[in-house]
């Protein structure tokens, strides 16, 4: 069996530093389109929210549109209740049956009074909502108008860089598969644990890049040597020469251009 051939701890930091100009170029591509993909998801949710309120207003309408009715189908059973009353007045043989008819009389009239008192609610409340629902399509036609043109941008943006991205991405995986499992898990907790995502930095002016820490004289000529690999005592992040940095640099700059296309 073929034995797998050594890979020399220069090639392993050539292989994290272009891992880490990848993830950062995706991280760029990311950047750009910065919250609009949330922009987006909060609008489509507000947007739902709105459709959901303007459905419960309709329904509502609905509803008091058929208390009316119910309270209209009242008024005329009492009205013809008070004719039937009335009627029956004129024919009976007592005080008592014409009492008893008379309140029956009033009782409908009551009630004729109350249906009444009820629809006119019912009809400020009617109008009530109708400003509501107003003013809610307002504001739905207001939010659409803002999704569709953030739907568009984003659009625009996912058109522009989708097919770069997945590319990258893919050659992330490709990179991590060259470099020994250990490192790209230590590789991928410093990515995690720092701000700008800076795993592996070079060194610039006498310090790693991104921090005021100075590191000594002795390991700079140890990272020059390319002989191990050396993390940053402060920031934890894994060191590269700048001379190997810049020659990865244009490299990748290379891919990064092909694959922009």
């Amino acid at each position: 069996m073929a034995k797998k051939a050594e890979v020399s701890v220069e090639e392993r930091l050539r292989a994290l530093y272009d891992l880490q100009l990848i993830d950062s170029r995706v991280d760029e591509i990311r950047n750009v389109r910065g919250e609009l993909p949330l922009e987006v998801r909060d609008l489509e949710d507000e947007v739902e929210g709105l459709n959901l309120r303007l459905e419960k207003l309709n329904d509502s309408l609905a509803i008091i549109d058929d208390e009316i009715k119910g309270k209209k189908n009242l008024i005329e059973e009492a009205k013809s209740l008070i004719t039937k009353y009335s009627e029956q007045q004129k024919n009976v043989r007592n005080n008592r049956e014409y009492n008893s008819l008379t309140k029956e009389v009033e009782f409908q009239e009551l009630e004729i009074q109350l249906a009444e008192k009820h629809i006119k609610e019912f009809k400020a409340q009617i109008e009530q909502k109708k400003v509501v629902i107003s003013e809610t399509k307002d504001r739905l036609k207001d939010r659409n108008a803002h999704l569709k043109h953030k739907k568009g941008e984003l659009n625009e943006i996912l058109k522009e860089t989708e097919k770069e991205e997945e590319a990258l991405i893919n050659k992330s995986l490709d990179f991590q598969k060259k470099i020994d499992e250990r490192l790209v898990k230590a590789y991928l907790r410093i990515r995690n644990n720092v701000k700008n995502g800076l795993a592996v930095v070079a060194i610039e002016r006498g310090a790693s890049g991104g921090s005021f820490f100075t590191i000594p004289p002795q390991v700079q000529v140890e990272i020059a040597s390319r002989k191990k690999v050396i993390t940053d005592e402060h920031s934890g992040r894994i060191l590269v020469d700048a001379a190997l940095a810049e020659e990865e640099k244009v490299k990748m700059n290379k891919l990064f251009a092909k694959l922009s296309k």
